[in-house]
This record gives C-alpha cells, sequence and structure tokens, in this order.
C-alpha cells in the first residue's frame, strides 16, 4: 500500500539521507554540501523555504519529493516547484514516484495553481519517459518540464 504523508520536523535525517541518495544517482554527490542545522530550519523552521511529501511503501519511507511555491506573471497564478523527486530502487515500479506527482498536482489545485514544473537531467531517459507517461511536456529551448492544468487534473485524479 502506497502513503503520502507530509514530512515534519522528526523527519529530518530521512529527507536528508533521500537527497544524498538522490545526489549519488544523479552523480552529484559531491555538490551535496548543505549544513544539517540551515537546511532543517529552512525546511521545518518558523518560516519554511521549501516543504517535503513522504512517500511510504507498506508502511516504509521509500521516497520523497521537495518543493515550494512559484508564480507565473503570464497566468497570474501560483504553481508549485519540483526540485528533488527521489525514490528508492527497492520501491521503483510501484506506483510511488506517480503517487508523489499525484499529490503534487492535488496541491497545485488545491492552491489554485497553474503549473508544476521541474528540471530533469539530459541524460535521465528513464525519467523522462515516466514524466511523458503522465502527460509532462519538455519546454523547447528550456531545460525545464511542466504539467498544464489538464495533465495535473488528470494526475491528481489518479488517471
Amino acid at each position: 500500500m502506497i502513503t503520502i504523508r507530509q514530512a515534519g520536523p522528526g523527519d529530518f535525517e530521512l529527507v536528508a539521507g533521500f537527497i544524498r541518495k538522490l545526489a549519488e544517482y544523479e552523480k552529484l554527490a559531491h555538490e551535496v554540501r548543505f549544513d544539517d542545522d540551515v537546511l532543517r530550519d529552512h525546511l521545518f523552521g518558523e518560516r519554511p523555504a521549501a516543504e517535503v511529501l513522504i512517500g511510504e511503501v507498506d508502511g516504509v519511507p521509500s521516497g520523497f519529493a521537495l518543493f515550494f511555491q512559484t508564480f507565473s506573471t503570464f497566468e497570474g497564478k501560483p504553481g508549485i516547484w519540483l526540485e528533488d523527486l527521489f525514490v528508492e530502487p527497492h520501491a521503483r515500479g510501484a506506483g510511488l514516484g506517480r503517487a508523489l506527482l499525484a499529490r503534487l498536482a492535488a496541491l497545485v489545485l488545491e492552491r489554485g495553481g497553474a503549473r508544476l514544473e521541474w528540471n530533469v537531467l539530459d541524460w535521465n531517459e528513464l525519467g523522462q519517459g515516466f514524466y511523458r507517461s503522465i502527460g509532462a511536456a519538455h519546454v523547447e529551448g528550456w531545460e525545464r518540464w511542466r504539467m498544464e492544468i489538464a495533465a495535473i487534473e488528470a494526475l491528481s485524479r489518479g488517471v
């Protein structure tokens, strides 16, 4: 069974571990240099700069999505920027990545937003294929991915 929940301060070590595992997967571990106290404050302090969802498979934390609010002047509405999405190798294929993105899509709608956007590494063909399968599209001229409202609505309904 897959569950998605909002991370809290007690999840800090779990979130930090997921960030490090993501960096290893992306071959960017050498770029991880956050200070635990600073990151903790930015995620769970008085004025959080980002939010985190934890994805669990059968009660075991197996992935996360770290995101923050954006704003589109062209749309005149807020959106969500997905900074990091990671699913443990043992949980891939179980639908956890899709469930995390579906929850983000639902949050976009709940918050009156228009877009869900993120970047993907150009070599990550597996990720790109997954994103296409949920209705996202590459934005020409940019290395950015976006879900427009129809795809957000469909994903939030689990379609």
